[in-house]
């Protein structure tokens, strides 16, 4: 949960911004037995924030996990704008975690992206 919360000053941060968050919820933990509360989701108050549950993990799957000890989880990872997910997830311009420890990171791949507003080819927007 810390990593959602360290999400929100990105997003208010870029106020006003082209960015979209989509935030991935799974179980992990022993206590990750339903989808997240409430409570939980209000972490990310900002309409530009799209939560989905993944149950099954699917997301961590596609980007690595193999068993319990490969799971992906309190990641972050930014893409360019039009960046499209086809068979295999796409590179990432920035990627690392665990989310509050590496939020900076993300924040600066944010500011590089608006400031250069550059699509994956890298033309204008």
């Amino acid at each position: 949960m810390q990593g959602a919360s360290a999400t929100e000053p990105l997003l208010l941060e870029n106020n006003g911004a082209n960015v979209r968050v989509f935030v991935v919820w799974e179980p992990v933990l022993a206590t990750d037995f339903a989808a997240p509360s409430t409570a939980a989701l209000a972490r990310i108050p900002d309409v530009r924030a799209s939560q989905y549950w993944d149950r099954k993990r699917v997301l961590s799957h596609l980007l690595g996990e193999r068993n319990r000890s490969t799971v992906v989880w309190d990641s972050i990872a930014v893409y360019a704008p039009g960046t499209l997910w086809q068979d295999t997830p796409p590179k990432p311009v920035y990627s690392n975690g665990p989310v509050r420890d590496v939020i900076n990171g993300a924040k600066d791949a944010v500011q590089r992206l608006l400031k250069n507003g550059t699509n994956p080819a890298g033309g204008e927007q």
